[in-house]
């Protein structure tokens, strides 16, 4: 039997609830995995809108032309439509770009309106792209909230105050993802066809393996869709499943939350961002991604498929840029950090913001954005 994430599913609908209860379920999940599944019963985000969302994401992937999408690219400021292989998530391991598609929206402005270039396909869409990026704001507030809690931070909003719109810019991003399925790639890259023969099974990723540059991160899947893995302690790959026992008969999989490098530099690395990345499940792994470590991975979870072609969502939190990558008030952090010898996590990040640290990340990811600009 394959062998898979134990994640912890926690339910935060509930307003009778013991918070500081969930607050240190909360915490005590992000320590030991990363990752926590929080189970949506449709209260923080509506199922109808998750489901709205994933039709979007067709349209703008399968029925918006090409020539649309290009004049949208992705730019510095992170929005716009990355083509396949643009992004290299893994640049020290992946021979080539990931196998994927991505469209970034930023913050909607505080009228609702996106402050960037969309397709005209899915311009109608706009009104749903922000309130649905603001429902998701909204959730991502409430954890950061609980894990304020949970941390005894000193003031407990600390976390929440550092990603309110109104203190500042961001680099929050609403993601749409879209993974061709292996059979049929024939997807443009670049103004060249990527053709099926062109994938090595036991190199090539989706997705390289990677920890996310914010806060945290809100994952959206659909049933059945596999490919997502995580990185154990040991360094070992185990996939993820989309609907974790208990939640199979639920209306919507629970809403994956992962825990970012900021995070993880606030509570010097008590919260931990975990390595993760998307693969050809069934596929055999090479373990590329972590320092040469030999993961087995890519084995399927029951009742999941990796044959069809692959959809996700993803909400990247990011605090205000300016805000400073520093150890927050709270004992728990300070004696976890004296404990391990460190005052934060790479002591030479100390004094970086949000903005630095984002921008070091892209950088890395977006080889050709960068290399075409200095050329010019």
């Amino acid at each position: 039997m394959t062998s898979v994430a134990k994640i912890p599913v926690i339910d935060i609908s509930d307003d009778n609830q013991d918070q500081a209860q969930v607050a240190k379920e909360l915490v005590e999940a992000a320590i030991e995995h990363g990752f926590i599944y929080i189970k949506n019963t449709g209260k923080a985000i509506p199922v109808e809108d998750v489901d709205a969302a994933f039709e979007l994401a067709r349209k703008l992937f399968k029925e918006t032309p090409v020539e649309e999408k290009q004049a949208c690219t992705i730019q510095k400021n992170n929005r716009g439509w990355s083509a396949m292989h643009y992004e290299t998530l893994d640049p020290k391991n992946q021979r080539v770009g990931d196998f994927k598609e991505a469209f970034n929206f930023g913050e909607p402005s505080p009228t609702n309106h996106l402050q960037q270039p969309i397709p005209p396909t899915i311009s109608s869409a706009e009104p749903f792209i922000s309130r649905f990026h603001t429902l998701c704001h909204h959730l991502s507030l409430r954890l950061n909230t609980l894990l304020g809690i949970g941390l005894s931070v000193s003031p407990p909003d600390f976390f929440t105050s550092a990603h309110l719109r109104e203190n500042g810019a961001s680099g929050t991003i609403l993601r749409l993802l879209y993974y061709p399925s292996l059979s049929s790639l024939t997807s443009q890259s670049q103004g060249h066809e990527v053709s099926r023969t062109s994938v090595k099974e036991k190199e090539d990723v989706r997705a390289g393996a990677h920890s996310d540059y914010g806060s945290m991160t809100l994952l959206f899947r659909l049933k059945g869709q596999a490919g997502l893995e995580i990185q154990t302690r040991e360094g070992n790959w185990v996939p993820v499943p989309v609907c974790p026992p208990g939640t199979e008969n639920d209306p919507q999989p629970p809403i994956l939350v992962n825990i970012g490098d900021l995070l993880s530099y606030w509570t010097n690395g008590l919260l931990r961002s975990t390595v993760h990345r998307v693969v050809f499940p069934g596929a055999q792994a090479n373990g590329s991604g972590q320092e040469g470590q030999e993961g087995k991975g890519n084995s399927l979870v029951e009742g999941e498929s990796g044959e069809g072609e692959r959809y996700s969502i993803a909400y990247f939190c990011h605090p205000v840029e300016s805000m400073k990558l520093e150890p927050v008030p709270s004992e728990r952090v300070r004696a976890f950090g004296e404990e391990n010898g460190k005052a934060v996590v790479n002591g030479e990040k100390k004094m970086l913001t949000a903005d630095e640290h984002l921008n070091m990340r892209l950088q890395a990811s977006y080889l050709k954005l960068y290399e075409d600009e200095n050329k010019e």
